[in-house]
Formats: structure tokens, C-alpha cells, sequence
């Protein structure tokens, strides 16, 4: 049968998309676009209630597709699958089947199916979240932190080197607890001193993402130590305010977070650091939010995003008393991110002059002689690019060292040196 696949959501669920496809080819099912499939797949998002409204949204264009006698069976995977099974089955008879999330075997390399360009890739090391954060329905989706062994993941970075990879995004709900579960210890500094070893064609170990309480010393050494590894840190910290990070059940405090903000930037002053927040927090008061405002006008962080609050069933915060009204949390948002497009603006302006090395994505499909790509402070899909000015034509998956001449908001111009 031919198999489509539609991936929603972050990029874990895109390596979860690559595994469901994977298993599906080693049973001889040939993989195609949606547009020719006889079976499509949907792998969908629950995380907070927009993601869960463009995966009804999909799985209803799909069941249509189906009436229309485009496809012949509609399958619903992922996060909203395994969430809301019964619901959906009601709802959807037109559905043949929901088969949740995929579970992470601590010992076998995934077969996959890779979604991502040619040159990068996703190594997923955990699934679900050690933490319980109360505003989080992740744990319960996902169920019981797991850790893959140190064994597997090096075993699988191998075979994508081998592939010719050049960058690989070691990603998981929280990294930073990475072998408490296993190794009954952090164990990510350990992983990634297993990993460089083996990695020839791989130039850069990009890590994400990162809980804050549960960042160590030695992590934060091996990343500046280590030249393969990128100097770029994605760390939500959703918030500053001590009473919000108490009902957050964050584990960490606001003097603790300065604290291993500055050791962070002393170990590597010229890194970047990504970071979130939530407003409207419920009980997050005008003084909660100017500290936060304030906070963030100090820190000037590289990349920010921000996130209204999402009243979550089965979460400790759903039944919290002093919830904030949804036009108060928009303000907000609104607030941080106009103060963050100043900060962006002028950290871009530092890089002016300044040669990066670049990791060439793609070639620009507007323009002539532009290329896009990224620097070692760009994450995919998510940062900025650096668009690449060259007479020579250059190759996806190719670094060039690239002089910047001009800067936006959130992306860099060079020419190529």
C-alpha cells in the first residue's frame, strides 16, 4: 500500500513521524506524498489548544479526501490520539483507526524514514518529561520518563554520520535529565563525550532542549569546551517571579536562575541563549509580570518566544483559583514581544562585520546567486536564517564562512569569504 504522512507539531513528533514511517517500510508499504497515498496518517499535536484545533482541522480535511474516494483509509496517530482515544472514535467513525504515541525502546536504533533535509537530523535520547510542571498535560500524554541508553544513541549518531550528515539535533522533552531514569544521574555530559568520538562528517551537536533546574556544572563545560557542539542553548524558563515558579512547580528559584544564567554566559560569553514564557499564569499578578518584563530587559536573551497560558485538563494549575482573562494574557504577550523585537534587533546588529560559519539549508527561490542558511546560533524552523550572497553556486548540507553585512530583527545578510 502507498503510505502519506502529515506531521504536526514540534520536532520531536517529526522523529516519532519518522518512526511510525520507518516500521511501515520495513513492512513493504511504499512512502508517497499525501496527494497519492491510499492509507494517510495524520500525527497529531495536543500540547495547548490551537495545536489541537489544526489537528481536528486535519483530520477532517482528510475524512473528506476519503469521502471524495481520494484515500481509502484515514489513520490518527500522535499526542491527540493517544489523549483523547474515546472522544475521538465517537466523533469520528469515518476514522479507521487512532493508535496513539510510539514508545522509546532504551535499546534499538529506530527505523526511520528521515522527513528533515539531507544534512541534518534528530536524535530523540528521551520521552515525556521527568518534571511534573503543573500547567503541563505532557507527562500525563506521554506517560513515565525514558531515557535511551548511551549504547543506542551512539549506535544511531554513528549510522547517520556514516550517511554523511552535518548536524544533528539532540532533542527530548528534557534532555538535561537525560539517565536519571537508567543512570539514576544526570548523564547528558556523558552522552555527548560518547558521541563526539564518533562523529566525522558531523560538524555540529546542537542541543534541545534544556530544563533549567536540572542544568549542571559539568554540562555547561563540556558544551563550551567541546567545538563540535553548538555555543546555543534552547532553556524555557516560563517565568521569574518566585511565587509563579513555586505554582509552576518549576524547581528553581528566581536567584537560582541568575545564577546559572551568569555561569552560563561566563562559560560562554559569546553564545546564544533561547529561552520561553508563559503569561497569565493563574495568580500572576501586574507586580509578577513588570518583574518578568523587567527581567527580560536586563538578560537581553539572543531568541524569545512567549506563551499565553493554556488551561489544561487534567493539569494541577486547570483548577487553580485567580485565572487571568484572556484579553490581560494577550496584552502581555504582546508587551514582551514588542520589548523583545528591540532586544533581537540590536543583539543581530553585533554580528555586522563579523565572519560565522554557515550551514547551507537551501538555495533562495526568489532571488539569484542567495542562498539560505544558518549559523551555529540558529536552530531549524524555529531561528533565523542567514541569507548568503555568492557568485559560486552552493550545495545544501556545505558550510562556507560568510561576512555579515547587514542584519533584521531576527535574520542576518552576508557574502560568502
Amino acid at each position: 500500500m502507498k503510505v502519506g504522512l502529515i506531521n504536526l507539531g514540534c520536532a520531536r513528533n517529526l522523529v516519532d513521524s519518522q518512526a511510525i514511517l520507518g516500521n511501515l517500510k520495513k513492512k513493504g508499504h511504499r512512502i508517497v506524498d499525501i496527494a497519492k497515498a491510499d492509507i494517510a496518517i495524520v500525527n497529531t499535536c495536543s500540547f495547548i489548544e490551537d495545536a489541537r484545533k489544526e489537528s481536528i482541522d486535519t483530520i477532517l480535511d482528510l475524512i473528506e479526501l476519503k469521502k471524495q474516494g481520494k484515500i481509502k483509509k484515514v489513520i490518527v496517530a500522535g499526542c491527540l490520539a493517544q489523549r483523547y482515544a474515546k472522544e475521538l472514535a465517537d466523533e469520528f467513525k469515518e476514522v479507521d483507526a487512532f493508535i496513539g504515541t510510539p514508545t522509546l525502546d532504551r535499546e534499538e536504533v529506530p527505523d526511520q524514514v528521515l522527513l528533515t533535509p539531507k544534512h541534518y537530523a534528530y536524535v530523540k535520547i528521551c520521552e515525556s518529561c521527568f518534571n511534573q510542571c503543573s500547567f503541563c498535560a505532557i507527562p500525563k500524554i506521554k506517560g513515565k520518563f525514558v531515557s535511551r541508553s548511551i549504547e543506542s544513541v551512539v549506535e544511531e549518531v554513528k549510522q547517520l554520520d556514516k550517511k554523511g550528515i552535518k548536524e544533528i539535533l539532540i532533542i527530548g522533552q528534557d534532555i538535561t535529565a537525560y539517565g536519571m531514569d537508567i543512570y539514576r544521574q544526570k548523564s547528558l555530559a556523558k552522552l555527548l563525550k560518547s558521541i563526539i568520538p564518533v562523529t566525522h562528517n558531523i560538524e555540529w551537536i546542537r542541543l534541545l532542549y534544556a530544563f533549567p533546574a536540572h542544568v549542571t556544572d559539568e554540562l555547561i563545560e563540556v558544551m563550551a569546551q567541546e567545538e563540535k557542539i553548538c555555543k546555543y542553548i534552547d532553556m524555557p524558563l516560563q517565568h521569574i517571579s518566585d511565587n509563579i515558579l513555586l505554582s509552576m512547580n518549576r524547581n528553581i528559584t528566581t536567584a537560582q536562575t541568575h545564577e546559572l544564567l551568569n555561569k552560563i554566559r561566563t562559560y560562554m560569553p559569546s553564545g546564544s541563549l533561547r529561552t520561553t514564557f508563559i503569561v497569565g499564569m493563574p495568580g500572576e499578578t501586574e507586580e509578577n509580570f513588570k518583574e518578568m518584563h523587567d527581567f527580560i530587559k536586563k538578560t537581553r536573551f539572543d531568541r524569545m518566544g512567549v506563551f499565553v497560558y493554556s488551561q489544561e485538563e487534567g493539569t494541577a494549575a486547570f483548577s487553580m483559583a485567580d485565572q487571568v482573562p484572556e484579553t490581560t494574557k494577550k496584552k502581555r504577550l504582546d508587551v514582551l514581544m514588542r520589548e523583545q523585537q528591540k532586544i533581537s534587533k540590536e543583539v543581530q546588529n553585533k554580528f555586522l562585520g563579523q565572519t560565522l560559519k554557515v550551514l547551507i539549508d537551501e538555495k533562495s527561490e526568489s532571488e539569484k546567486n542567495v542562498f539560505l542558511g544558518r549559523s551555529e546560533f540558529d536552530a531549524p524552523e524555529v531561528d533565523g536564517i542567514v541569507y548568503v550572497h555568492s557568485s559560486k553556486e552552493l550545495k545544501p548540507g556545505q558550510f562556507v564562512t560568510v561576512k555579515i553585512i547587514d542584519s533584521y530583527e531576527y535574520d542576518l545578510v552576508g557574502e560568502v569569504v
